[in-house]
């Protein structure tokens, strides 16, 4: 038109379009200890058993850095009758936050929990 505007601040409009990105993410996990022997009841030895150490990475192979991924790990601590067989002692965490939280609480009630036991008669079939 030839004429002025009157109001020409509601002339403009912001366009966004989501866009869905798929990051490309490796997870890759290393073990230093790849037997452990199970010993019979009443004959496990007095301390804690062999050290080990585990090594998670997690890379982003794609082309756009991520923000504020999060990464959880159950880790296998408690068995039959809640009797603990690993403890954590030391977290190394690189260009990260770690947290470390004790056994879930039970959704249903107050108390920890469940936890699948694995009874020792279980293993006393097993060939060495």
């Amino acid at each position: 038109s030839d004429s002025a505007e009157a109001t020409p601040q509601d002339n403009g409009v912001q366009i966004s379009a989501p866009i869905r990105y798929e990051p490309d993410l490796f997870l890759s996990s290393e073990a230093n200890l790849h037997r452990y022997e199970v010993h019979p009841l009443g004959t496990f030895p007095h301390g804690p058993g062999p050290e080990f150490k585990t090594t998670v990475k997690v890379q982003n192979l794609g082309c756009y850095p991520l923000r504020n991924l999060t990464l959880r790990l159950a880790l296998p601590a408690l068995g039959y009758r809640r009797a603990a067989f690993l403890s954590v002692t030391r977290v190394l965490a690189d260009n990260a936050t770690c947290e470390l939280h004790g056994p879930a609480e039970d959704p249903r009630g107050g108390g920890p929990a469940p936890v699948v036991p694995v009874h020792p008669e279980d293993l006393l079939r097993v060939d060495r």
